[in-house]
C-alpha cells in the first residue's frame, strides 16, 4: 500500500511545523530579532558617541556634535539596511541554487 505525502491543516509551509511549533519559532525569531536591534542600538551609540563627541566642557551638546551624530547614525542606517537587502538577495539566490 503506497503512503501518500499529506499535509495536515495544522502544518504550514515552514517544514511542516504545527501551529504550536510555528508560534514557538515566531516568538524566538521575535526575540532574536529584538537582541540584534538592541546590539545593533548599543553599537551605534558607542560608535557615534565615540566618533563624535570630544568636548566634555559643557553639558551640551555642541551644534558640530549634534550633525556628526546626525550624520553618524544616518550613515549606519543606511549601511544596515545596505548589509540587509544584500544577504535578502544572497539568501534568494541560495534558495534558487537549491531548488534547482
Amino acid at each position: 500500500m503506497d503512503q501518500e505525502l499529506t499535509t495536515s491543516p495544522h502544518q504550514n509551509r515552514l517544514g511542516g511545523l504545527n501551529a504550536n511549533e510555528q508560534r514557538e519559532l515566531e516568538q524566538r525569531m521575535q526575540k532574536r530579532q529584538v537582541k540584534e536591534f538592541v546590539s545593533l542600538f548599543g553599537s551605534l551609540v558607542d560608535n557615534c558617541f565615540m566618533s563624535c563627541i570630544d568636548d566634555f566642557t559643557s553639558k551640551a551638546v555642541s551644534s558640530r556634535e549634534n550633525g556628526c551624530v546626525a550624520r553618524c547614525v544616518q550613515k549606519t542606517m543606511a549601511t544596515q539596511a545596505r548589509l540587509a537587502e544584500r544577504f535578502q538577495e544572497h539568501n534568494a539566490e541560495m534558495s534558487n541554487k537549491m531548488g534547482q
